[in-house]
């Protein structure tokens, strides 16, 4: 039986599904503490809204998030969170484990040896009413997700749910991000997902605004979600409160 538990440490809030959850946060936090010590000597890494060269020696995570930078244009924050969930994952599945689900904040990598129902939450018109079914032989496979009038990344647009899949965590959620950014209104699906599916490396994106849906490419298959308790499910800050 699949069993998730919950870790947060600073603003990283994880909810993971792994037999070695101790080695995922531990990665997760050493990942984290590397990138703060590289933004303390390369403080605009941390609020460029653009690429920017990297430094001599930067970490592995500011490595990934660069790249992902770089493809989408966006500054290399926007890539943090999935950059954080794969890493886990990697050293999870280094250490022999056959399965690890990561989520940090909305954002997945994961490899699965069982199928896996991941629901979303659509804004206001759809709620929690879909879910992507996801089958063994599809993972690898990030899943990364960003919105405008939820949650307290920045975004510079109102779509209520941008969500793109990749093999690579770190450009799924910077193109997340990009698809965000991009969409203000039901107009701008078409264009916004024509633009970031051109991204190599794009396996797929579900957008959501106003309850009208927008899909480009091949994502995992949207199925009814049947799960009365998705709301408690939510990742959350353990610490606050």
């Amino acid at each position: 039986m699949r069993v998730y538990r919950s870790f947060s440490w600073k603003d990283t809030n994880l909810r993971v599904a792994c037999a070695s959850f101790e080695l995922v946060t531990r990665t997760v936090v050493e990942a984290r503490r590397q990138l703060e010590r590289y933004i303390a000597r390369h403080p605009p890494f941390r609020t460029a809204l653009e690429p920017l060269p990297l430094l001599d020696d930067p970490p592995e995570a500011a490595r990934r998030m660069a790249a992902a930078a770089e493809l989408t244009g966006l500054g290399p924050m926007a890539a943090v969170a999935g950059t954080l969930a794969q890493l886990g994952a990697e050293a999870a599945l280094a250490s022999s484990c056959a399965e690890a689900i990561v989520e940090n904040g909305g954002d997945i990598f994961l490899v699965a040896t069982a199928p896996v129902t991941i629901a979303i939450h659509a804004g206001a018109a759809l709620g929690n009413r879909l879910a992507f079914h996801i089958d063994p032989h599809q993972t690898p496979l990030a899943l990364c997700s960003s919105s405008g009038t939820m949650g307290h990344s920045l975004s510079l647009g109102r779509c209520d749910l941008a969500t793109v899949a990749s093999r690579d965590a770190s450009l799924a959620d910077a193109a997340a991000t990009l698809v965000g950014n991009l969409v203000r209104r039901e107009r701008d699906l078409t264009p916004a997902l024509e633009r970031v599916g051109a991204i190599p490396g794009i396996d797929g994106i579900l957008a959501v605004v106003g309850g009208r849906i927008g899909l480009w490419g091949q994502l995992p298959p949207l199925v009814s979600n049947k799960d009365a308790a998705t709301g408690a499910k939510i990742t959350r800050d353990l610490q606050a409160g």
